[in-house]
């Protein structure tokens, strides 16, 4: 199988170790640097820019496409251009070939489910996105399954919860505070690559949604408090989502985020026979808290 991996980043890169042994893997970025990076990871790359319909003539057929391309933190409109519009031509591009791929697998996020008050979500939830960003997501999911389907490219949705893993575990945040309430919904990102992997390779979820996320959705505070006392400092400072909120400073889109809380269910994936690696952030966060107590790193 030969698989294209159009943004192949964080999730991307690791997704292409774990596909090459087995499989002809060709990961696509747009700059120099990221071209350097897949390089790197031993897989082909190839450069291109997922809005640019021309320059993705550089890329080769692949059996399954997985766009995992990000905005780079901008806003809802680079959101658009880059998760709709760069789909929507991804799709076009790809589908109008001789040899179209026969699926595709688009990695969105949780934030697509709005504020349930910390009830349970799953693949059946309706959606409720509260920003204009995780509403262009929901918008990306439809052209991932809907447009794809106009090609005749089966669709998967994978939605990603919070990624951490190598230089994402963001200990300090969390030691130092202050740390506000709500839940966290979490993924190691070798789980995240390996769920993908695990669809792919078991040729799962084909024109469907799974949830991307490990088995324990656990409170900030407790926690914060765990890590705190795996790392052997004290607990740190916490605050209600209401002295978060009193922030004048506090922009309209984190103040929306707050706002939200959930705990999302892996039930889907387990059911499917998805194995993960780290189950929970107990197991996800080992390797973190060994460094910090080795030498003080909180990366």
């Amino acid at each position: 199988m030969r698989v294209c991996i159009l943004g192949c980043g964080y999730v991307g890169l690791e997704l292409g170790r774990q596909l090459a042994a087995d499989h002809t893997v060709v990961g696509v970025r747009r700059s120099d640097a990221g071209l350097a990076a897949v390089e790197a990871a031993g897989l082909e790359a190839v450069q291109a820019d997922v809005t640019d319909a021309d320059s993705l003539g550089a890329v080769p057929d692949a059996d399954a496409l997985v766009f995992a391309a990000s905005s780079g933190g901008r806003g809802a409109e680079a959101a658009r251009e880059v998760y709709v519009e760069g789909l929507e031509t991804v799709v076009e591009t790809f589908g109008d070939r001789a040899n179209s791929p026969e699926r595709l697998v688009y990695t969105s996020s949780t934030g697509v489910y709005g504020d349930h008050g910390g009830d349970w979500v799953d693949e059946e939830t309706p959606l409720d996105p509260t920003t204009d960003k995780t509403e262009v997501l929901a918008a990306a999911e439809r052209v991932a399954r809907e447009t794809a389907a106009d090609y005749g490219i089966d669709g998967t949705v994978a939605r990603f919860a919070g990624l951490y893993g190598p230089d994402r575990y963001r200990l300090q945040r969390y030691l130092e505070g202050p740390v506000t309430e709500g839940y966290l919904n979490m993924v190691h990102r070798d789980d995240a690559a390996g769920a993908v992997r695990f669809l792919l390779e078991e040729d799962v979820a084909r024109d469907d949604v799974v949830l991307v996320v490990d088995d324990e959705p656990v409170s900030k505070w407790a926690f914060a408090d765990w890590l705190a006392s795996e790392c052997g400092v004290p607990d740190p400072p916490k605050q209600t989502k209401t002295e978060r909120l009193d922030d004048p400073d506090l922009s309209e889109t984190a103040r929306r985020r707050i706002q939200t809380s959930k705990r999302c269910s892996n039930d889907f994936l387990r059911e499917l026979g998805y194995e993960f690696s780290f189950p929970t952030y107990r197991e996800g966060y080992a390797a973190a808290i060994d460094e910090y107590r080795t030498d003080g790193s909180t990366a």
